[in-house]
């Protein structure tokens, strides 16, 4: 058996890169969580071809593409990207990110999100991630909120899913609102 590198650890979980080997795995719980993921995703494309497309994307210097296991077995129990990764005087990306019906509310996205927030702000120096949210997403805002992310505003007919131009939020937190007081670059 393969030893699993991890980018980062928490108590229960950790942070590794998407790879090819997860494309079984991501399928059968993207398949299971359907109807969980409908509203806010969209229908989405399970193939050997999205998923090649997904990892030529993540292997760009704009796109980060990421997986939560449990740091016992190493099932993923969540999946997040960073995109459109800006550097220069913006040092910013945006997060997406979903998780699965069958351990949703275990806490584990909010676990394996601050490790995905101290990766991007420390090993890809980012100084900014933002997050676009439906309003009325609410376990997606919550996590946010715990997370320490701040509202930033509203964008009208943002994003095109299911058909249609739907709202979105912004939340948006940087590299000085995750130190202590007193602590600078």
């Amino acid at each position: 058996m393969a030893t699993i590198s991890y980018l980062r650890q928490g108590p229960r979980v950790a942070l590794r890169r998407v790879r090819r080997q997860d494309h079984a795995e991501l399928t059968a719980l993207a398949q299971e969580s359907a109807e969980m993921h409908r509203r806010w995703l969209g229908a989405r494309e399970n193939t050997v071809e999205a998923f090649e497309s997904h990892l030529e994307r993540c292997a760009r210097p704009t796109h980060e593409g990421l997986v939560i296991c449990l740091r016992d077995t190493g099932a993923i129990v969540g999946s997040v990207n960073i995109n459109n990764i800006v550097r220069g005087a913006l040092q910013s990306g945006t997060l997406g990110y979903a998780s699965y019906a069958s351990t949703a509310g275990h806490g584990y996205m909010t676990e394996g999100l601050r490790l995905v927030i101290e990766l991007a702000f420390d090993q890809l120096e980012l100084h900014r991630l933002e997050a676009n949210i439906q309003p009325d997403n609410l376990p997606s805002l919550n996590l946010v909120k715990r997370l320490g992310f701040r509202r930033e505003g509203y964008s009208t007919a943002f994003q095109h899913i299911n058909g249609a131009w739907r709202d979105h939020e912004r939340w948006a937190i940087t590299a000085e609102m995750t130190r202590p007081a007193g602590v600078a670059d």
